[in-house]
């Protein structure tokens, strides 16, 4: 048995190059090999969002507090609220972020395939974003 004790791992800064606007992770829980699921809380200031990007094995979103967006390359833009749990499949391009005017925070929940879990890709543009 491991337990991870709150507050002793520390929170990072979502990086630039990844993440548009204040992005805050707090890892949760990395298992050992065999294993390969990990876990982390991202918080998203008014606004903020992640890249364009997939995951090798799929990603699941479970959303804790505020309001937030997600949209799949070629679908509609979705509105996610607390409670609110979002797969996306393998390979599946997507982005996900807080809605314009409030914070979200979801835990991201992914398994790493040849010790990768996400491809990221280009930036989502401003005029992407507000198109929800």
């Amino acid at each position: 048995m491991d337990i991870k004790r709150s507050g002793s791992q520390p929170s990072g800064k979502g990086p630039a190059e990844y993440f548009t606007g204040t992005v805050r992770i707090d890892p949760l829980f990395e298992a050992p090999g065999p294993a390969r699921v990990v876990g982390a809380s991202v918080t998203f200031e008014p606004g903020a969002r992640t890249a364009w990007h997939t995951h090798p094995l799929g990603q699941t979103l479970i959303v804790t507090a505020g309001c937030g967006r997600a949209q799949r390359l070629g679908g509609p833009i979705e509105e996610i609220r607390p409670g609110d749990v979002i797969w996306f499949a393998p390979g599946e391009k997507h982005w996900h972020g807080a809605a314009p005017n409030t914070t979200m925070t979801h835990i991201a929940i992914q398994e790493k395939l040849e010790g990768k879990t996400v491809d990221w890709m280009e930036k989502v543009s401003d005029e992407q974003y507000q198109a929800g």
